[in-house]
C-alpha cells in the first residue's frame, strides 16, 4: 500500500508540473486549427520540390496530431494532390511535436529540451523529404488538386470550433496516453533505484535502449514526456531521453506499416533511417552541449517548477476535469443504424471527429457515430452506400465492409 501511495504522489506531482503549459498549448492549438486546416495545408504541398518539403515540415511542427491520427490526414492530402515527398515530411514532423508537447516538454524538462525537440522534428522532416525526392520522389507526377469551397465562418461558429477542438478533440487524443505516461513516470520514479541506468546502462548503450523502446511502441508526443523525465532522474542521459522523445511518436508499427504499404519500400527505408540518424545525432549533440554547460541540473529542469503551487494545483484540477469529461461523457451511440461500416484504419479520437464531420456533410444524414474501439461507423439517414463510401475515402480511410 505504501508503494502505491508513493507512486500516486509522484504521478500527481508530474501531472501538476505539466498541467498549466499543456492547457496553454491546447488553447494555442485551437487557434492554429482555425487557420491551418487540411484545405490550407493541401494547397501548400501540391507542387513538389524543396520549398514544398520545407512548407510541409513547418506546417506539421505546431499541429497537435498524434502518430495514428496523422495517417488518414496524410493519406487524404496525398489524394488531394500533395506531392509524395511532402506528405512524407508532414508524416514525420507532425506527430513528433505539437505546440502542446513543446510547451509540456518545457514544463518538465526545460527550454533546451523544447528547442531540441522542435529541431529534431524540423531536421527529420526536411531530410526525409529531400532524400525521398532525390531518390525517386521527383519522378512522381503531381496530381491535380481538388477544388474546395471555402465557406465563411461566423464568429460564433469559429468560437464553437475552437472550443470543440481545444477542449474536446485534443483531450480525447492525448488524455489516455497522458494519464498512462504520468503513471509510468511515477512508477519509474518510485520503483527503479537511483542512478540505475548510469551504473549499468551507460551512454551510448542507453541510446540503443531508447531506440529499441521507442521505435515499435506507440507513444504520443505528450505522453512520452513524463516517462522521459523519470528516466533522466534514474540515470538515463539527457541525449537518450531526447532520442526516446523524437523516435517514439514518429515510429510505431501502425505508422511504419502505412509508409511501407502506401508510399513504397524506398520511402519506408528513408523514413526509418532518417529518424534514427537524426535522433542519435541530436542525442549526441545534446549530451555534448550539456557537458559544456557543466552538466548543470538546472539546464534540464522544467519551467513548471517555478510556478506557484496553488497555480499548478488549479491548473491540474482543470486539466483533469477536461480529460475526465471527454473520457466519461455519454457515448451517443446509434442503436438502429441504416448502415454499419467496418473501417480498419480507425485508431483515435481524431479519426472519430474527422469521419463524423465528413459524413455529416451529406444531405440526408440524420446521425453518425464512430465506434473507435470496434472500428465501426454507424449512419442513419436516406443516403446511399456509395455516397458514404466516397466520403470515407475522401477523409483518407478505407471501408472494408458494409
Amino acid at each position: 500500500m505504501h508503494i502505491i501511495i508513493e507512486i500516486g504522489k509522484e504521478s500527481v506531482n508530474l501531472w501538476l508540473e505539466v498541467a498549466f503549459y499543456l492547457l496553454l498549448g491546447m488553447v494555442i492549438a485551437g487557434v492554429l486549427h482555425l487557420f491551418l486546416g487540411k484545405k490550407f495545408i493541401s494547397r501548400q504541398l501540391g507542387r513538389g520540390g524543396i520549398s514544398s518539403i520545407v512548407k510541409s515540415t513547418l506546417l506539421g511542427i505546431p499541429l497537435p496530431v498524434c502518430s495514428c491520427g496523422v495517417i488518414p490526414l496524410a493519406s487524404s492530402l496525398e489524394k488531394e494532390g500533395a506531392h509524395k515527398s511532402s506528405v512524407l515530411s508532414f508524416l514525420v514532423s507532425t506527430p513528433t511535436t505539437g505546440v502542446d508537447s513543446i510547451l509540456a516538454s518545457y514544463s518538465l524538462l526545460g527550454g533546451l529540451f523544447a528547442i531540441f525537440r522542435a529541431l529534431g522534428s524540423l531536421l527529420a522532416g526536411i531530410i526525409v523529404g529531400i532524400l525521398d525526392y532525390i531518390f525517386g520522389g521527383k519522378k512522381d507526377k503531381t496530381k491535380p488538386r481538388l477544388e474546395h469551397s471555402h465557406e465563411r465562418m461566423t464568429a460564433v461558429i469559429k468560437w464553437k470550433e475552437f472550443v470543440r477542438y481545444s477542449f474536446s478533440e485534443i483531450p480525447q487524443d492525448i488524455g489516455k496516453w497522458l494519464v498512462v505516461g504520468t503513471l509510468l513516470g511515477g512508477t519509474i520514479s518510485v520503483l527503479i533505484p537511483e542512478r540505475l541506468f548510469s551504473q549499468y546502462i551507460t551512454s551510448p548503450f542507453d541510446f540503443l535502449v531508447a531506440l529499441l523502446a521507442g521505435i515499435p511502441l506507440y507513444v504520443c508526443a505528450t505522453g512520452s514526456i513524463p516517462i522521459a523525465s523519470s528516466l533522466i532522474q534514474k540515470g538515463f542521459s539527457p541525449g537518450a531521453a531526447l532520442i526516446f522523445l523524437i523516435a517514439g511518436p514518429a515510429t510505431n508499427v501502425i505508422t511504419l506499416s502505412f509508409v511501407r504499404a502506401k508510399l513504397g519500400k524506398r520511402s519506408f527505408y528513408v523514413y526509418l533511417a532518417t529518424i534514427i540518424v537524426v535522433a542519435i545525432g541530436l542525442g549526441l549533440g545534446f549530451n555534448y552541449l550539456w557537458a559544456l554547460l557543466g552538466k548543470n541540473p538546472e539546464v534540464i529542469s522544467g519551467g513548471g517548477k517555478t510556478l506557484p503551487y496553488g497555480f499548478k494545483l488549479i491548473s491540474g484540477i482543470i486539466l483533469a476535469t477536461i480529460i475526465a469529461r471527454t473520457v466519461f461523457r455519454p457515448r451517443g451511440d446509434i442503436r438502429q443504424p441504416d448502415f454499419t461500416i467496418k473501417v480498419s484504419n480507425i485508431h483515435c479520437a481524431q479519426c472519430k471527429s474527422t469521419l463524423e464531420s465528413k459524413i455529416n456533410e451529406l444531405n440526408g444524414v440524420d446521425g453518425v457515430y464512430v465506434d473507435v474501439k470496434a472500428k465501426l461507423i454507424k449512419v442513419q439517414g436516406t443516403v446511399t452506400q456509395e455516397e458514404i463510401r466516397r466520403k470515407i475515402e475522401e477523409a483518407g480511410y478505407h471501408p472494408t465492409s458494409f
